[in-house]
């Protein structure tokens, strides 16, 4: 383990656990009543557990009865009194147990969301669920005066605007009450999504399509989002449930099941293949995504997904849940279909245009060769048929930030 890095499971000794922190260091600074507890690095750790460096240390004020200062300009974060190194970080321990780790699954995957009802929720990207903090802790009053802010949007505009009746967010920058995942990076509840989605149903031109010759024309997300209006308002009601992750690997996992239902029944349609996804207890988990995306489609893609458009705009909640679906788009392309390969840039426009994949996300995906879900080479060749989309992406928001200087 590299000097100065620690797991943020300090009970892991796994030296591959991929979830690293710097080792919390301290400095005492003054004398007599002015003695105080400097955590230079605060900001370092804070940043790899995705949270401000003002909680952990007004946590560690709560658990030492000590008075806390933040000087964020500067990047000084204070304690008062002179405090060791080792007790801070066995406490550091506790506030990564208690606001950080989820509750189901113990990754530190989580965002911090409030709620209307004033609770704090820690949402995980990783399994989807959405897990209370403990509201009797003196912490919780500072994060509800001190919210959290909102998880970094995409900066590019779409065709139609400014994304602000995307059912990816609310158009004025800020979480729905419920959070942003699960709602996830949704940032909306599912009642909220549920009427967004109904709204624009009842708006949409079901009349549009995309030019089938040239993937760059007609790709308004109007055009797009009008092929699956009609589906979009009954998907959207379905009630979600969670399940727990089982290997995909076994041949009875509800993985495997659902994978062979829904190659078995691909006119069932969205709403029947997300109850089916329900009563398995998997339509929160992000590997289902990535089993749909290759058991739905075939080498008509573009025609499928408008159909199954409104079952991914329910199922994917989280920047996990895009990598998975890009990863099952990347096996059907390079394994199942390889004559689909040239047709990415058209599949990916598709996805993004109604808001299923981001541009950051996409971006990071289409320039980081990865062997997780295909070989290496099929895997370039994959990103590499991406190009012209992502030329697209950076072209767009050229021409959005000329137009806003």
């Amino acid at each position: 383990m590299a000097a100065g890095v620690v797991n943020i499971r300090r009970d892991v000794d796994d030296k591959f656990y991929r979830y690293r922190m710097p080792l919390l260091l301290t400095k005492i600074e003054g004398k007599g009543n002015g003695i105080k507890t400097v955590v230079p690095n605060m900001s370092d750790v804070a940043r790899a557990l995705s949270r401000p460096p003002t909680y952990p240390t007004k946590f560690f004020g709560c658990e030492l009865g000590a008075q806390t200062s933040f000087d964020e300009k500067n990047d000084r974060y204070i304690v008062n009194g002179a405090h060791d190194a080792t007790k801070l970080r066995e406490l550091l321990d506790v506030f990564i147990d208690k606001f950080v780790l989820c509750r189901a699954c113990k990754n530190p995957e989580t965002d911090l969301t409030i709620t209307k009802t004033d609770e704090i929720i820690r949402d995980c990207k990783a399994c989807g669920e959405r897990t209370g903090v403990d509201m009797r802790h003196k912490l919780t009053t500072f994060i509800l005066k001190n919210p959290p802010k909102n998880p970094k949007k995409s900066k590019a505009k779409k065709a139609s605007g400014d994304g602000s009746n995307s059912p990816k967010g609310n158009g004025d920058g800020q979480e729905g009450a419920n959070g942003d995942a699960d709602a996830d990076d949704g940032g909306e509840s599912d009642d909220e999504l549920t009427r967004r989605i109904k709204a624009e149903a009842a708006e949409l031109n079901t009349e549009a399509a995309i030019a089938k010759d040239d993937w760059s024309q007609d790709t308004s997300a109007d055009a797009v989002k009008a092929r699956v209006g009609a589906l979009g308002s009954k998907l959207a009601g379905i009630a979600i449930a969670a399940g727990d992750d089982e290997s995909d690997e076994d041949a009875d996992s509800p993985y495997a099941q659902l994978g062979r239902w829904a190659q078995e029944n691909r006119e069932a349609g969205p709403v029947e293949v997300y109850k089916k996804a329900d009563d398995l207890g998997i339509a929160k988990k992000h590997k289902t995504v990535q089993v749909l995306a290759q058991a739905l489609f075939s080498e008509n893609v573009l025609k499928e997904i408008p159909t199954y458009a409104p079952l991914f705009l329910k199922m994917v909640t989280s920047e996990k849940h895009q990598k998975s679906l890009l990863g099952g788009i990347e096996r059907l392309v390079g394994i199942e279909h390889p004559s689909l390969i040239p047709a990415i840039p058209k599949i990916l426009m598709e996805f993004y245009q109604v808001d299923i994949i981001e541009e950051e996300v996409v971006k990071q995906w289409g320039t980081h060769v990865s062997k997780k879900y295909v070989d290496r080479e099929t895997s370039k060749k994959v990103r590499k048929a991406s190009e012209p989309f992502l030329k697209w992406l950076d072209e767009a928001e050229d021409s959005d930030e000329e137009e806003d200087d």
